[in-house]
């Protein structure tokens, strides 16, 4: 199916706004983006007039446990940590994830199509995470990558919830001391499946090791809960001994350490901002910080942690690190072109632009305006959102739903 939306005040986030652009849509993915002169409309194209909206990229949230911390449901829905052990690398967000959770229609209505869903941190090592599209009749319809990144946590998550059990691990030198364990067995698995395989030998898998192995040859990110600075140059002196790609997550007090940040190359997905200071590691909370990393020079995304905050303020929460110093432009890549290219993700979504997906979205007016709500969502070039202005509501296209 092919379709042109028309008319709209048009943002790719990797290029210059087009007044007035055309982004074409062919087979679920974007074919050309550019003025009216510019793309040419096929014959029988469905005609989506855009006129007096801006339309953008579906932004992506990099940091979020929808459909494995549902919402409104209890125990029942949580399946955020295995909390059985501290160690749970082979354990997938994937094999969690309902996408019924109330969460997936919020986001949507927040004009969020990427979510890239991660275990908690309750663990020293928490497992992997999946990037998903915000709408589908199962994770797999939704899915873009089942292996994004390795969840970690540092500081008081895993310490408190070990220390109660009285095992280790009960301090934050227990917390690293086991992720230093861990990385060094999975540094002699690797080593002993090497030889096997040279010596044409069968070898005995462990799907723990295996996925250890893999953060450890730069295939999957490791991605690193810290907040405080000192668990931060703890996440960096780590990842400088077994040399993983480090990405931070939450970054609370990077900005006390910046530049070392920076000079590392070390991307930070920096949230949830719209908490209270409810324990240490966020006393020094703040709207500004994230300003201050990105003129640090560090690559940056923003995130709601969602259900910790509803997903549909991501983009508020942009709106208020711009009132205290982001600067605009760099806030909407925060939650588009960021944090796509933060998680390898940069090849299907984050920007309107040709060969990506048709993940688009047309707002009523500039996104970073709170009054400003998203009117239409595209995932896949498809129509899964509209905003109701008659009943007042956002509506979401049934996905159990199909044509007879």
């Amino acid at each position: 199916m092919t379709i042109a939306i028309t008319g709209g005040y048009v943002v790719p986030v990797g290029g210059d706004p087009i007044d007035g652009g055309t982004v074409l849509i062919d087979g679920g993915k974007i074919v050309a983006v550019g003025t009216a002169e510019d793309v040419d409309i096929p014959d029988g194209a469905d005609i989506v007039d855009a006129s007096g909206t801006w339309v953008l990229p579906g932004f992506v949230e990099a940091h979020a446990h929808l459909g494995v911390h549902e919402e409104a449901e209890g125990w029942a829905g949580q399946d955020t940590n295995e909390m059985t052990d501290p160690v749970t690398a082979k354990v997938r967000a994937l094999d969690a994830v309902n996408p019924a959770d109330e969460g997936f229609r919020d986001a949507l209505a927040g004009g969020v199509t990427t979510v890239v869903v991660k275990p908690g941190s309750g663990n020293v090592i928490g497992g992997h995470t999946v990037a998903l599209k915000t709408w589908g009749r199962t994770v797999d319809d939704m899915l873009i990558r089942d292996a994004v990144s390795m969840k970690s946590a540092l500081g008081e998550n895993p310490k408190r919830v070990y220390g109660e059990k009285k095992t280790m691990p009960s301090t934050r030198l227990g917390v690293a001391a086991v992720i230093r364990e861990q990385l060094t067995k999975a540094q002699d698995y690797a080593a002993r499946r090497a030889h096997a395989a040279e010596e044409g030998k069968p070898f005995d898998r462990d799907l723990t090791m295996e996925a250890l192995a893999n953060v450890l040859d730069g295939s999957l990110p490791w991605c690193q809960h810290a907040h405080r600075a000192d668990d931060i140059a703890t996440a960096m002196r780590l990842a400088d001994e077994f040399g993983y790609k480090l990405v931070l997550n939450h970054g609370t007090e990077g900005h006390l350490i910046a530049d070392a940040i920076a000079e590392r190359g070390i991307p930070v997905i920096i949230g949830p901002l719209f908490t209270t200071r409810s324990k240490v590691e966020l006393r020094n909370r703040h709207l500004r910080n994230p300003g201050i990393l990105a003129r640090a020079g560090v690559q940056l995304a923003i995130t709601t942690d969602a259900p910790v905050v509803p997903i549909d303020f991501l983009v508020h929460q942009v709106t208020l690190a711009v009132k205290e110093g982001l600067d605009p432009a760099e806030g909407l890549r925060t939650i588009t072109v960021n944090p796509a290219a933060i998680l390898g993700l940069d090849d299907r979504v984050g920007a309107l632009a040709p060969g990506l997906d048709a993940d688009v979205v047309l707002w009523s007016g500039d996104p970073l305006d709170v009054m400003s709500r998203a009117l239409r969502v595209f995932v896949d070039g498809r129509e899964v959102y509209h905003y109701d202005e008659s009943a007042g509501r956002g509506v979401t296209a049934d996905p159990y739903y199909r044509e007879r």
